[in-house]
């Protein structure tokens, strides 16, 4: 259900919606490029965020791509989902309110794809993020391959095994919960589309999580996981440390 929109003055459209999956009102932020023709449809990236709400402790990727002019350069809409609990894109196995996954894909999605011109094609909806989001957009391309063309991700625990550090306790309840959207896990069982073609882009690192990259790299040679990879460069940990335009320049060569 959405409550109100409302467009500020830099095309920043924001949605207020109360979903069942998610706990209160949540805001659904879009820019679309300003020079579409009539009838045109075309790519959505969606930028996942590593905060709840609307909090920016880690920077506002619609900042860095209003900064970098990314959604007129690329030819793409941009679309910033919020969640009511510290995302980690999993769906809580007794919580209604922490259906993260489930409010993404049944939700968001089909709401972008009805309201706004983007190719409905799988191919054409990718995902970019770092630290939790950076591990969301990988587990959710893992688990719904014919959902989503190619992720993005950045300085993330990609080699966590265990539910607990970074807040993510509450929201995965468990290990055997966690275990469905372990990264190494979906790595190990990967769709065929992932040995054919290149989906994954593991790029840049702050400090905290390189070594999990290096891993991470490694099994998915091991697996016969096609994927770009890049062992830095060494950037702040937010949004605004350039790494987000070189992602989306990766994601649309």
């Amino acid at each position: 259900e959405v409550e109100a929109t409302t467009m500020d003055e830099r095309g920043v459209i924001t949605h207020m919606i109360r979903s069942p999956y998610q706990s209160g009102t949540i805001p659904i932020r879009v820019l679309v490029p300003a020079d579409l023709r009539p009838g045109e449809r075309v790519p959505v990236l969606y930028l996942l965020p590593v905060e709840k709400g609307l909090e920016d402790h880690y920077g506002d990727a619609f900042r860095e791509v209003l900064k970098h002019d990314l959604h007129n350069r690329h030819q793409l809409v941009c679309v910033a989902p919020s969640f009511s609990h510290l995302p980690w894109y999993a769906d809580h196995p007794d919580e209604m309110g922490i259906q993260q996954e489930s409010y993404l894909l049944k939700d968001v999605i089909p709401f972008i794809d009805r309201s706004y011109p983007v190719r409905k094609q799988s191919r054409h909806r990718h995902l970019a993020g770092f630290s939790k989001s950076g591990w969301g957009a990988f587990t959710l391309i893992l688990r719904h391959p014919r959902s989503f063309g190619m992720a993005a991700a950045w300085d993330a625990p990609m080699m966590m095994d265990q539910p607990g550090d970074y807040g993510s306790g509450p929201i995965f309840g468990g290990q055997e919960n966690f275990k469905k959207y372990q990264v190494t896990r979906l790595i190990e069982q990967a769709d065929r589309s992932f040995h054919r073609q290149s989906r994954l882009i593991l790029t840049g690192y702050f400090g905290n999580f390189r070594q999990h990259h290096i891993a991470l790299h490694e099994l998915m040679q091991e697996q016969g996981v096609l994927h770009q990879y890049r062992d830095g460069p060494k950037r702040t940990h937010d949004w605004h440390s350039e790494w987000l335009a070189e992602a989306i320049q990766l994601l649309f060569e």
